[in-house]
Formats: structure tokens, sequence, C-alpha cells
């Protein structure tokens, strides 16, 4: 996959004007009460640092991926959560405080995990490590896109709360409309390496996507966490920030065939993640309601 205009500027622009959205929809309480509640945070992290890695790792062999695509899907494996999982979970009725608060001290603790992660990938799969500095720039840009349009959204709900909830449907239903461009746009641009690679590396990206979901949503609600908090860290831990990866790939190791993984999965989960949308959002407005009554 190469940076392109949808990469590096419609991709952004278009998730900051959603993430305002999503701020439209939250006050100061929504984070306070996530960190009252730490125990989620705490869930969802020890499945994005100590499980997805060893996933991501058993599958790499267990599909026997050439060097180069099993480093790269241990990059993505170790990449945070990316904005569209904020997005997801609207849609989904997850806690989006808690994606969003799982968002920022996953990619803060990124800059010490990936390197870590990906220089043991190197060595184990390519019999070499290899520096890796830490992706301060990209985390910068992730939060600039996340952070401060939500922040500005918030402003806006709490100057002018009529408008914040005339305006949070329409805005609803263009993250649909988005997000529906964008998986055909990538589709579209990333044709020739679905055809190429996706019988080599595609059912260990789906099967990856599928377990960091799975895992996300049923350990949770094993642990007895509210439905929508298992909704959001469901979506935090199943997305990946694959823009992250493939910029790695490309601009640090600088090797296409290790930006092939995320490229993939980018794809499928937006896929996958829209069907598991769907069907958490089946019972919704009832666990809504008792999850409101309860707290």
């Amino acid at each position: 996959m190469q940076a392109s205009l949808l990469t590096n500027l419609l991709l952004p622009l278009a998730l900051g004007i959603i993430m305002f959205g999503l701020g439209l929809g939250l006050t100061g309480e929504d984070f306070r009460r996530v960190a009252r509640y730490p125990r989620a945070v705490l869930i969802g992290l020890a499945l994005q640092i100590l499980v997805l890695p060893w996933a991501a790792f058993a599958l790499a062999l267990g599909f026997g991926l050439p060097a180069a695509l099993a480093v790269g899907l241990m990059l993505l494996a170790a990449s945070p959560g990316g904005a569209t999982a904020n997005i997801y979970s609207h849609l989904a009725r997850g806690d989006v405080a808690l994606n969003i608060t799982l968002t920022a001290i996953n990619s803060l603790l990124c800059l010490l995990t990936l390197p870590l992660i990906l220089n043991l990938s190197l060595e184990y799969f390519l019999g070499a490590g290899q520096y890796v500095p830490p992706p301060t720039r990209k985390i910068v840009e992730v939060a600039v896109i996340i952070v401060l349009p939500v922040m500005i959204g918030m402003f806006v709900r709490a100057r002018a709360p009529g408008f914040a909830a005339r305006a949070e449907k329409p805005l609803r239903l263009l993250s649909v409309l988005v997000l529906a461009l964008l998986v055909v746009a990538a589709v579209a641009q990333e044709w020739n390496t679905l055809l190429q690679y996706f019988a080599v590396v595609g059912l260990a990206c789906l099967l990856f996507n599928l377990v960091s979901m799975g895992a996300g949503y049923a350990a949770p609600l094993a642990l007895r966490l509210p439905r929508r908090q298992a909704i959001a860290i469901a979506m935090e831990i199943g997305i990946h920030n694959g823009t992250l990866a493939i910029f790695i790939a490309l601009n640090v190791l600088q090797d296409a065939a290790m930006s092939v993984p995320a490229a993939i999965y980018s794809l499928l989960m937006f896929l996958t993640a829209a069907a598991f949308a769907a069907w958490v959002s089946r019972g919704a407005p009832a666990t809504a309601a008792a999850s409101s009554a309860s707290t």
C-alpha cells in the first residue's frame, strides 16, 4: 500500500469531522465515569499489549507466513487502536469515552511497546534486529485527529446544547456514509494488492481480526463489565491503526511487503466491524436504558 491523497488528506479530514460529531454527544462526566471505573481501561490495555501480539505470532507461525509478511502482521498487532474504532463504537452504542481514553493511552504506550515488539519480531523472523524509533510524529497526528475535534465538539455542546442535540443524528448518518465511501475508495486503490497477496496472508489477517474483536468482546463480558464497555473494547482492539503500521513499514523499515498485512487488515476490519456493530446494535436501546438506570 502506498501513501496517497486518500490516506494523507481525505481520511484525516473526514475523521476529524466525524470526531467533532462524537464530541457533540460527550460530556466531562463520561470521562469521569471511566476514571472512576478503571478496570475497563486495564482490561482493554492488557488485551492490546499482552494478548494480541501472541495471537499474531501464533497465526504467523501457524500459516507459515514469509518473513516479511510475518513481521508485518506483528507490526499490525503492536499498533494501537485507530480513530475509526471510536466511530464504529459510536454507531454500535458503545462507550465512546472509554474508546477515546484507550486510544489516547494506547497511542502513548506504543511509543515503548511498538519498537520493542517490532525489534523482537525482526530478530525472530529475519535473524537481525533493527532500531525502530518511536513513532512520535504519528502519535501527535493521532492526537490532533482524535482529541482536538472531540474537545471542540464537547465545547460546542456545553455552549449550545440545542444545536448539539439537533446535529448529532445527521452527523451519525454522515459517519456511516463516510465510512462506506472510504471502504469503496480503499478497495479500489488497493485492488491489485488484494489480488496479489490475499491468498497468502488474507486468511491470517481475517482470523487475527476476528480473534481480536472476539476476545475484546468476550473477555470484558466474562469479567462482568457492562455491555457498552465490552463493545468499546472490542472495537478498540479489533480496529488497529493500519495507517501507522503502513507508515512504519514504508518509511522506517522501507519494505513494501511488510505493509501488506496492515493494508489487507484495514480493508477487512471495515467490513467485520460493520457486521459486528449491526449485530450488537440489535438490543442496544434496551441495554442502554438499563445501563443508564443502574448508574
